[in-house]
């Protein structure tokens, strides 16, 4: 993950492309640097695991005309529009669940079936 980060933040010809602003201010954040990012489409989002399947359950950061537009997960619902990256960082921190510890390498790992769980009638 701290590679990702890094290449992210040298502009690496391998590393996805993000909005330079954005992506260092979101390392500047410690809870935010303990997850992963993942520019795309003019975004950064930030996940929980490092491989697909993703979790896809965290607030991410679009670059907008005028500003940067802070988004609820898997949603069209704004939580907030700020002048600056740093902004948009904290208004992702402010929302971001109690659980979210830093990301674990891999898939996001399936749930286990309930014990003794038969077939649906």
């Amino acid at each position: 993950m701290e590679r990702t980060w890094r290449m992210l933040r040298e502009g690496h010809p391998e590393a996805r492309r993000g909005c330079p602003e954005v992506i260092e201010a979101a390392f500047a954040e410690p809870r935010l640097r303990g997850l992963y990012p993942f520019p795309s489409h003019g975004a950064l989002y930030f996940q929980r695991n490092t491989e697909f399947p993703w979790r896809s359950d965290l607030p991410y950061i679009a670059a907008g005309f005028t500003g940067y537009l802070v988004y609820a997960a898997r949603s069209a619902d704004v939580l907030g529009e700020t002048a600056t990256p740093e902004e948009a960082v904290a208004l992702v921190v402010a929302h971001l669940p109690d659980d979210c510890g830093p990301a674990i390498e891999g898939p996001w790992p399936e749930p286990e079936p309930e014990p003794n769980a038969g077939p649906s009638a």
